[in-house]
């Protein structure tokens, strides 16, 4: 790539319950894209509480947001109020109309769908929430990173660091997305086999379900039923 190379924009839409790595882990990485210019859009700019009990201050409002290159929606229990704001999803619709890559982190998928830009595509969310593309006419894909022509959808939250590597190679090669997972020392090695239902303990998924994600589940599917 040249030294001056073409800017890239990438637009993050940040949003109040907003999980911050969906949105902090993909921003690390693509900040090291030569050429990235990364946006933080919001309704309105003032700070958005995360589910991590701080605040981040988006960099623009919709009105303002320059056009993204690459437009993407993290995920968070926060979503239920995205998939039912107008406004926010006609942001989403026309961001999304110019831009080269649609993207989504975790439950980010379903304002992707909520916007009417699944029909007919292979995507994924969340595990606790791919049940739920079925009901914007996208076909759930099991895999961390699904890519589907323009659009790309990513599983829950730590999955959003391999989207964005996968998007760095695609966009400027593997030899820069090796070094960049490189100086990220990213290496996954977790202490405990229980990052996905496939290999968690059959009795820890079952109460984490029953906590948690079966009662959220149910209210997104009567939201999106609703719509």
């Amino acid at each position: 790539m040249s030294d001056d190379p073409t800017p890239f924009h990438i637009v993050f839409l940040l949003f109040d319950g907003i999980t911050q790595l969906d949105f902090s882990g993909p921003a690390q990485v693509f900040s090291r894209l030569p050429g990235a210019v990364v946006h933080t859009a919001a309704r309105k700019v003032k700070p958005i509480e995360t589910d991590s009990g701080f605040a981040i201050l988006p960099s623009t409002g919709f009105a303002d947001c320059p056009q993204a290159d690459l437009l993407c929606v993290p995920g968070g229990f926060g979503i239920r109020g995205v998939i039912q704001a107008g406004a926010t999803l006609q942001f989403l619709r026309d961001q999304a109309a110019a831009a080269r890559y649609v993207t989504s982190v975790c439950t980010g998928s379903l304002a992707l769908g909520a916007a009417g830009l699944l029909d007919g595509k292979r995507a994924t969310s969340h595990w606790a929430y791919t049940s739920l593309l079925g009901k914007f006419g996208a076909t759930y894909q099991k895999a961390r990173v699904v890519q589907d022509g323009d659009v790309i959808t990513a599983g829950g939250v730590t999955s959003g660091i391999d989207f964005a590597l996968t998007v760095v190679a695609e966009i400027a090669g593997q030899q820069l997305a090796e070094t960049i997972q490189l100086s990220l020392e990213y290496d996954p090695q977790p202490p405990f086999a229980s990052g996905h239902p496939d290999i968690a303990d059959p009795e820890l998924l079952a109460g984490l379900r029953d906590r948690v994600y079966n009662r959220q589940a149910s209210d997104l599917a009567d939201i999106i039923d609703r719509l």
